[in-house]
């Protein structure tokens, strides 16, 4: 792990994995020395509080950063309220899910609804998370053949992913399912329904 100075006013940590990306961050919110904390995949951009200089940053991050595998995992969860997203499980994909990983369609329903997930950081698109600490047995590759138009609300899994098309857009991800709940709402305060940090747990409607 590396710490690299990003302007005058901010760190960017480079991690190896997302579950780091997530820790990490988890243990930087809320410090009153921190302004904001931008997750990536493998990295967490670190903005200091207005009157914080760079050094005093860094004297906060680099112990967090150096002490971070030998912590208890989730020790420093920073909570989020837990958002509720009903899905209707008939996604083109279901079958072919459920027979990447052994399961029944209806295990990889009972599968997907019956662990929390937890926002580790956003991209792709505006409203676009990446859900992570799932059931590991829904781990699976995206698809050979990307479609041209995947339609907004979709659900899918991707790796150790999960996630919710915010808009219609291409993608490759295996879709299980959709929601009517919006993803990104320019007039929503803020606009993303899911902010990194954020637990999320699907219901079967």
């Amino acid at each position: 792990m590396t710490l690299l100075p990003y302007g005058d006013r901010a760190l960017l940590v480079e991690v190896e994995t997302v579950d780091q990306v997530v820790d990490l961050a988890d243990r930087l919110r809320g410090d009153p020395s921190v302004a904001d904390v931008v997750p990536g995949a493998r990295t967490v951009l670190v903005l200091a509080a207005p009157g914080v200089p760079l050094a005093g940053l860094r004297d906060l991050v680099a112990p967090t950063v150096r002490h971070l595998d030998r912590a208890d995992p989730g020790a420093g969860r920073w909570v989020r309220d837990e958002v509720e997203v009903p899905v209707d499980y008939d996604g083109p994909d279901l079958e072919e899910v459920a027979r990447l990983t052994g399961l029944s369609e209806a295990e990889v329903v009972a599968a997907h609804t019956g662990t929390p997930w937890r926002v580790a950081f956003g991209g792709f698109a505006p409203g676009f998370a990446y859900l992570v600490g799932g059931d590991p047995r829904l781990q699976v590759p995206r698809r050979d053949s990307p479609r041209t138009s995947v339609p907004a609300g979709s659900v899918g899994l991707a790796g150790e992913f999960s996630g919710v098309y915010p808009r219609s857009s291409p993608g490759g991800w295996q879709l299980i399912g959709r929601t009517d709940l919006a993803m990104w709402d320019v007039e929503r305060d803020p606009p993303a329904l899911l902010a990194a940090g954020a637990t999320v747990r699907f219901v079967s409607s």
